[in-house]
């Protein structure tokens, strides 16, 4: 296939080179002229839990202009980027291109739909990966956990089944549901749980959850989320949430989520799309989210000064 990864960070980098690898045609494209500028002068290098890998194939842009229309197009923006990533992917888009957004959080599906029609568009919750840019044309992941997909309209389809393959076949364990937003609620009340709070700590996955106050704060917003989520009639897979968490974060002890891997970076993060999140899902059911909303407020704060 001819794939389009538009924002090539840590987590584009891996879908990029792994997909590269496996024979695909793969263009990257970033705003990040360095980074792009690497891959194209002696490819990606993707390391970790996948192994160790420099791919050569993959042609990185800076302008989606050069790039031409696509069979897939993986928006791999944070939330923040999606609006115009929409825009990018729209000049890749023929009548038959699948439109994958993956993002953390709630609300890029909507962003992309003002652009592109929903029957086009699929969504994508990807989890336990704790990538990072090692820096230009060079990420690391530790872990591979599963990559959920599903059509934005719902229903299980012969493309979802194709686009499911093109993943599995580049190495990925990938599965398409039915109901991809059972799959985005899952993974965001994880986020909630590790997002905000490691960045408002600095603290690893592992070290929140070896720390007292810090596992209590954790699980805190993860609570609030699942209450949100089941009043909005979420049907989600899992009975208890600090279980559920506690698994999902004993898997990536050592990452540090892309919001905390943002503020020691001193630039803006996802926190309206994870933790920020919660309190506006919750007053559309009248409930309320403090903890989440106390967090969120602490991380904005910080980032007022970036």
């Amino acid at each position: 296939m001819k794939i389009a990864i538009v924002g090539c960070g840590a987590m584009g980098s891996i879908y990029a080179g792994l997909m590269a690898d496996a024979g695909n045609e793969v263009w990257a494209i970033d705003a990040w002229k360095d980074h792009v500028d690497a891959i194209n002068r002696e490819g990606l290098r993707v390391e970790g839990a996948s192994g160790d890998r420099r791919v050569t194939s993959i042609r990185a842009t800076t302008d989606g202009a050069e790039v031409g229309v696509c069979d897939l197009v993986i928006v791999a923006t944070k939330a923040s980027g999606v609006a115009a990533a929409a825009r990018t992917a729209l000049g890749l888009t023929g009548p038959d291109t699948v439109i994958l957004t993956i993002q953390n959080g709630l609300g890029a599906a909507d962003r992309i739909a003002e652009a592109i029609p929903t029957s086009q568009v699929m969504l994508g919750v990807v989890g336990g990966f704790g990538a990072s840019m090692r820096g230009p044309a060079h990420a690391h992941h530790n872990g591979m956990e599963l990559v959920r997909l599903g059509e934005m309209d719902g229903g299980e389809t012969d493309r979802l089944a194709g686009v499911v393959k093109v993943w599995e076949g580049s190495g990925f364990a990938a599965r398409g549901f039915p109901d991809i937003h059972q799959m985005i609620w899952e993974k965001l009340i994880c986020n909630c749980a590790f997002s905000g709070p490691c960045g408002v700590t600095g603290l690893t996955v592992g070290q929140v959850l070896d720390h007292p106050d810090a596992w209590k704060i954790a699980s805190s917003c993860a609570a609030e989320a699942d209450t949100v989520a089941r009043t909005k009639g979420i049907r989600l897979g899992f009975e208890d949430v600090e279980d559920y968490v506690r698994s999902f974060g004993s898997k990536i002890r050592g990452a540090k989520p892309s919001l905390l891997q943002d503020q020691e970076a001193r630039r803006p993060s996802e926190i309206d799309a994870i933790n920020g999140a919660i309190p506006v899902e919750a007053a559309k059911v009248g409930l309320a989210a403090p903890i989440n909303a106390t967090v969120a407020g602490i991380v904005r704060a910080r980032e007022s000064g970036f």
